[in-house]
């Protein structure tokens, strides 16, 4: 158990690391958000290999099946860092109620409104706020470790084409959402380490999103492909829904800051993704016509009435794009991708590390961390701090989620090897 100078140096660790000061360690995340998280198989490697009771391991994200990272397990790992979610999952139900579920032979906890069927095909489909009686919109290939969204878009009239048909997810915060929200708070406060929130409604256009896994029948523009044609051809329809969706975010962010104040360091914004391994989804030009707008509002407005630092989510090579993320108002840059083209660590370190945050690009989670040994781990882990840790402005955290079936010894070697660097200050 910490003792309450550990807990607070873990605090003070992140708010200096935010301001681009340099801290006595660099913190570390593991699960504080949906994209900085670890899969249920390796929570319950990690919950065995460092001796902490046995019991089956929560699923908080079942999107992605990430298990939750309980205090115990936090202490053993050496995390600075806890993140606050929303009430509700990406499918629409609440974490909360939990029962056992068992997939690929590992017992868990899901929430009680987690509802599947077996197709044919062997394949786990995932029912919008648990209900059976609508189509599924998620499935889990049979053997598979996450869900993918089922696109569910009706045939549509182009000539009918309404904004608000794609605007149904977004709504004013209810109260007990905002009583979730103050909850899950006040706890993550109470750990002594610095919290992330995410408090969802600010993710303009992320294709996660788009076919609205948490609605049962969801109109309007959900197929991804549609989609991306749509932000090429269709711009004003784009544009009115992100207005819209711009404005009922402002609104709910002030009722939620009046509710949860100052104890939180930083805010998950938008989880779009811009980059692919070698380009981009779109251009500048389009980036700046298109969403520029809407996350300036955003951040601005956070930026004005609070302390919190704001997070920007997007893999691939995305180094063109940092001018104006950076211009549009975001602190932080996640999983940064390095293993992308234009994305190398060093480049990135000396043209934008006095600006932007790097909140990941610990380790590749694509080969190194899965595939390599753990000295390969290790080796890589050790010259991303000397790159990333000079001057503040670092979270370590791995590229993305840890992934299923890493090993847990990789694991392991990576968390040591950022102790071991920490411990030569």
């Amino acid at each position: 158990m910490a003792t309450l100078t550990e807990k607070t140096a873990r605090r003070e660790r992140l708010a200096a690391t935010l301001n681009h000061k340099q801290p006595d360690r660099i913190p570390i995340d593991f699960g504080g958000t949906a994209v900085t998280g670890i899969h249920a198989s390796c929570v319950a490697a990690l919950r065995d290999y460092y001796g902490l009771e046995q019991r089956p391991v929560r699923i908080h994200e079942p999107f992605q099946m990430l298990g939750l990272v309980d205090e115990d397990l936090q202490d053993a790992m050496g995390l600075d860092v806890t993140g606050v979610f929303p009430r509700n999952t990406m499918f629409g139900f609440p974490a909360e109620e939990w029962k056992r579920w068992q997939f690929n032979g590992q017992e868990v906890l899901v929430p009680g409104d987690f509802n599947t069927t077996v197709d044919a095909n062997g394949d786990t489909l995932i029912y919008p706020e648990g209900d059976l009686t609508v189509p599924a919109s998620g499935r889990m290939p049979r053997g598979g470790y996450f869900f993918d969204s089922i696109v569910r878009q009706d045939p549509f009239d182009e000539e009918k084409l309404n904004p608000e048909d794609n605007m149904e997810e977004f709504g004013p915060v209810v109260q007990e959402d905002l009583d979730h929200l103050v909850r899950a708070t006040q706890e993550a406060w109470t750990t002594g380490r610095g919290v992330i929130a995410s408090f969802g409604g600010t993710a303009f256009g992320d294709i996660a999103l788009v076919p609205a896994p948490s609605l049962k029948h969801p109109r309007g523009i959900r197929d991804i492909a549609e989609w991306y044609v749509s932000t090429s051809s269709r711009q004003d329809y784009i544009h009115r829904v992100f207005e819209r969706q711009c404005e009922i975010a402002i609104e709910n962010l002030g009722r939620i800051y009046a509710a949860v104040g100052d104890s939180v360091h930083a805010v998950f914004v938008c989880g779009t993704d811009f980059g692919t391994q070698t380009s981009a989804f779109c251009s500048v030009k389009t980036f700046r016509d298109l969403y520029f707008p809407y996350y300036k509002q955003v951040n601005d407005w956070i930026h004005s009435h609070t302390p919190w630092k704001t997070f920007k989510h997007s893999c691939g090579a995305v180094s063109k794009f940092l001018p104006s993320f950076i211009e549009a108002g975001f602190d932080i840059l996640n999983p940064v991708q390095c293993s992308a083209t234009g994305m190398e660590p060093e480049q990135l370190k000396a043209n934008f590390g006095d600006q932007l945050v790097f909140w990941g690009g610990g380790v590749d989670t694509q080969r190194v961390l899965p595939f390599g040994t753990a000295a390969e781990v290790r080796e890589q882990v050790l010259r991303r701090c000397e790159i990333f840790a000079p001057g503040g402005g670092f979270v370590f955290n791995s590229i993305h989620n840890v992934q299923a079936a890493t090993p847990v010894e990789n694991i392991v070697a990576m968390i040591d090897a950022v102790h071991e660097f920490n411990g030569r200050k």
